[in-house]
């Protein structure tokens, strides 16, 4: 069987930042780098889950929405990925990460989508520590580790 595009690439030379970590036509996947893989603490499944649920909103509500196919954490739970229609670098989805980053550290209140008729799993949330690093990434990624 042939090994997939993303166990090809060596993950003891990632950084946190932002990659483009394929591109299929017009369809290209961010990899929203937040750990350093491999190295603990990994993010815990209701950060990525409130993540998730903040991301999507503000991602879709953005002047990319029409282009955002998808946005989810990755299983190793160090980040996640964004797939966007279109052709764009890195550095073309900087402001909409950054962005995206900054909701997630300012949000208060109900996390959109997090009652029992939308979500399969709507308890498992941690807003409070999405907060803190919404704003933590936001500080250290200075986003020199792009790679267009």
């Amino acid at each position: 069987m042939e090994r997939i595009a993303s166990f090809c690439v060596d993950h003891t030379k990632l950084e946190p930042g932002i990659y483009i970590s394929r591109i299929d036509g017009d369809i290209a996947t961010y990899d929203i780098r937040m750990r350093k893989p491999n190295t603990p603490p990994f993010l815990s499944n209701p950060v990525l889950h409130s993540f998730e649920h903040l991301f999507a909103t503000i991602a879709r509500n953005s002047e990319y929405g029409g282009r955002v196919i998808y946005f989810g954490p990755m299983g190793c739970r160090t980040g996640f990925y964004m797939l966007l229609a279109g052709n764009y670098t890195s550095k073309d989805v900087v402001g909409l990460v950054t962005e995206l980053f900054e909701f997630v550290r300012d949000f208060k209140g109900e996390v959109p989508g997090a009652a029992a008729k939308d979500c399969g799993n709507y308890l498992d949330m941690n807003l409070p520590m999405a907060n803190y690093l919404g704003k933590r990434y936001l500080e250290p990624v200075s986003y020199t580790h792009l790679r267009a």
